[in-house]
């Protein structure tokens, strides 16, 4: 049996070797010429063994999830607020909210202090900050029906944190969405094509929602077609 776990491990073992090289190789290469390959291999690696091991340890020892739990999506399916949603499309959701300061801040990162010490920030903080902070407000939440972090501490602590921990948390969005603005406008100040990029991205937008508005409805007025043509001949027979 110890033997069967042993080797459970060598593939990770050998993932781990693989990621500890790439990022070897990322600091003993002076000057600009480094592969993004490189960089992109290290992080899959660091993140795929903190994953398996790191986040194993989180859900079991210390969050103790419990897969039979029903979520407040379930419990309170409302149609509106809550909704039972499939895995990959919460993954997306969530994967969407969560990394919109990174794309951003980590290129700026890379290149003020150079290669490594951007990959190493930015890995360091998703899985030893970043990820965890998630997955536990994430889970602590949904055994609180959903409750956000403001409702948590004012169940908690009383009502005077909670109301100094929801304007807390509104004053470092601000400053977030501040820097966020800064970085991206001194990052674009040189680029015209950058500008162009960004700005572009407006109409693709109203011209995909305005795409997906219009599918909608035309497969809803092909529904209740199909609905009626599949009707009449009952009625008529009823009739």
């Amino acid at each position: 049996m110890d033997t069967k776990k042993l080797f459970k491990h060598i593939p990770w073992v050998i993932l781990g070797i693989i990621g500890a090289f790439c990022l070897s190789v990322v600091a003993l290469r002076r000057g600009e010429h480094v592969s993004a390959l490189w960089i992109v291999v290290a992080s899959v690696s660091v993140y795929l063994v903190a994953y398996r091991y790191y986040s194993l340890y989180i859900a079991q020892k210390v969050m103790k999830l419990d897969p039979t739990r029903s979520t407040p999506a379930v419990i309170n399916n409302d149609g509106l607020n809550y909704v039972p949603t499939n895995r990959y499309v919460l993954f997306g959701h969530h994967f969407a909210a969560i990394a919109g300061a990174g794309p951003l801040v980590g290129p700026v990162l890379a290149a003020q202090m150079g290669y490594l010490p951007g990959t190493l920030w930015l890995l360091a903080g998703v899985v030893l900050a970043g990820a965890v902070q998630d997955f536990m407000v994430l889970f602590i939440s949904s055994r609180r029906n959903g409750a956000s972090l403001g409702e948590m501490i004012k169940q908690e602590m009383g009502p005077v944190p909670g109301s100094i921990a929801l304007f807390g948390c509104f004053l470092i969005m601000i400053i977030i969405l501040a820097v966020l603005a800064l970085i991206v406008v001194k990052a674009l100040a040189e680029s015209p094509w950058g500008v162009f990029t960004v700005c572009s991205t407006v109409p693709i937008a109203l011209f995909m929602g305005s795409t997906c508005a219009s599918c909608a409805q035309a497969a809803s007025v092909k529904c209740r077609l199909s609905v009626s043509c599949c009707w009449w001949p009952l009625s008529g027979s009823a009739a």
